[in-house]
C-alpha cells in the first residue's frame, strides 16, 4: 500500500472549560511525508479514547504536557506500517504506538511497538493487553500490594480499567469483588459477567457510602478509585485497619471549574493507617511480561472477558470521547478505522 499524500487529523482548536464541546475540535486534512531514516508510516486500524485526555486539554502543569492548540492530538493507536526505513520493521507489520487521532501517523520506529495480530483482536493491545489493562494489573497487585482473601472495592467498574481490575481481583482469590457504575445494565454486567460479587448503581438508591455499607458490610481492604469525589470519602470510611486506595482516576471531577473539596474523612487515615496510593503505569514497566504473559493466558482461556464500545470512522473519534465521559461505554471505548 502506497502513502497517500493527505490524511484526516483532530486538533485541539480551543481549550474546554467544563464539559468539552464538540466545536473545542477540529477534523482537518494534512499532507503525510514519505518515512525519514529510522522512521515509518502506519496506516492506523484502531484509535483510544481515554479520559486523562481530558487533562491534556486543559492548560495546566500535569504528568504529562498539555495538546497544543492546532496541531494533532496523541493517543494510543494501533496500525499497519505501510512505508518503513527502520530496522526490524516492515511493511505489513501490526505496531502500537501514540500517535492516535489521525488515520495515517510518520513515527520514529524505536516509539513502535510491534504486536501479534494472531495472539489477540488489534484493538485489544489498546485495552485488555494495553495501558488500561497494563493500569489494572499494577495498580492492584504492585500499588494496592493485594493479596488473596482481600476484600476489593472498584469505581468505575465497568470501564476499561475498573472492569480489569474487579476480574483480576476474583481470579487472585479475592474473599469479595464489588463495583459501582453509573447504570443498571452495567451492574447487571458487572455480576453476571464479570463475576463481581456485589454492585451497585451509584446514581440511584442512596449515597454511596449507604450503598457500599449494603454491599461490604464488615469492609473491605483494597480500594480502586477511578471516580474520586464522594466515591473516595465511602471509601476511606469503609477501608479497614491497613487498608490500601490506588488513586488511579478522578473523572468525577476533570471537567470541573471549580477547586474539587476533598474528603471531609480523611482524617480517619490516620488511625487506620490506611495507604492511598497514586499511580502512572508507566512506572511499572518491570511488570509487563508477567503482565502480557498472565493476563493474555486469562483471555485465551476464557477466564477473563474484555468488552469494547466500538464507533465507526476517524470522524467520530470525538462523539467517541465525549461519550467515554458521559459513561457512554462499557469496557474500553474505541474507534475503529479498519473499513
Amino acid at each position: 500500500m502506497s502513502v497517500p499524500a493527505t490524511a484526516r487529523a483532530w486538533h485541539l482548536v480551543s481549550r474546554p472549560v467544563g464539559e468539552p464541546r464538540p466545536e473545542d475540535f477540529a477534523l482537518r486534512e494534512e499532507s503525510v511525508a514519505e518515512p525519514g531514516e529510522g522512521q515509518i508510516v502506519v496506516r492506523n486500524l484502531h484509535l483510544s479514547v481515554d479520559p486523562y485526555m481530558r487533562g491534556r486539554m486543559s492548560d495546566r502543569k500535569s504528568y504529562v504536557p498539555p495538546y497544543a492548540l492546532d496541531r494533532p492530538m496523541a493517543g494510543g493507536a494501533v496500525g499497519e506500517v505501510v512505508a518503513s526505513r527502520a530496522e526490524g520493521l516492515a511493511v505489513g507489520d501490526h505496531v502500537l504506538h501514540d500517535l492516535g487521532w489521525r488515520e495515517y501517523a510518520v513515527l520514529d520506529g524505536a516509539k513502535a511497538f510491534r504486536v501479534d495480530a494472531g495472539a489477540a483482536p488489534l484493538s485489544a493491545y489498546l485495552g485488555a493487553l494495553g495501558m488500561p489493562g497494563m493500569t489494572a494489573y499494577a495498580g492492584l497487585l504492585d500499588v494496592a500490594s493485594f493479596k488473596p482473601g482481600d476484600a476489593v472495592f472498584v469505581s468505575g467498574a465497568a470501564g476499561a480499567v475498573g472492569s480489569m481490575v474487579g476480574q483480576i481481583a476474583r481470579l487472585k482469590g479475592a474473599s469479595l469483588v464489588v463495583g459501582s457504575a453509573g447504570s443498571d445494565e452495567k451492574v447487571r454486567r458487572l455480576v453476571e459477567e464479570y463475576g463481581f460479587d456485589a454492585a451497585f448503581n451509584y446514581k440511584k438508591d442512596g449515597s454511596v457510602a449507604e450503598q457500599l455499607a449494603r454491599v461490604a458490610p464488615d469492609g473491605i481492604d483494597v480500594y480502586f478509585d477511578n471516580v474520586g469525589g464522594e466515591h473516595l470519602e465511602a471509601a476511606i470510611g469503609a477501608l479497614r485497619v491497613h487498608g490500601r486506595a490506588t488513586l488511579c482516576g478522578a473523572i468525577a471531577q476533570y471537567n470541573a471549574v471549580e477547586p474539587v473539596p476533598g474528603p471531609n474523612n480523611l482524617a480517619l487515615a490516620i488511625g487506620k493507617r490506611l495507604r492511598l496510593q497514586g499511580m502512572l503505569v508507566v512506572d511499572h514497566e518491570d511488570l509487563r511480561p508477567q503482565f502480557v504473559e498472565e493476563v493474555g493466558g486469562w483471555i485465551r482461556s476464557g477466564e477473563l472477558k474484555r468488552d469494547e464500545t466500538v464507533v465507526h470512522g476517524v470522524e467520530s473519534a470525538v462523539d467517541a470521547f465525549l461519550g467515554l465521559l458521559s459513561g457512554a461505554n462499557t469496557g474500553k471505548m474505541i474507534v475503529s478505522l479498519d473499513g
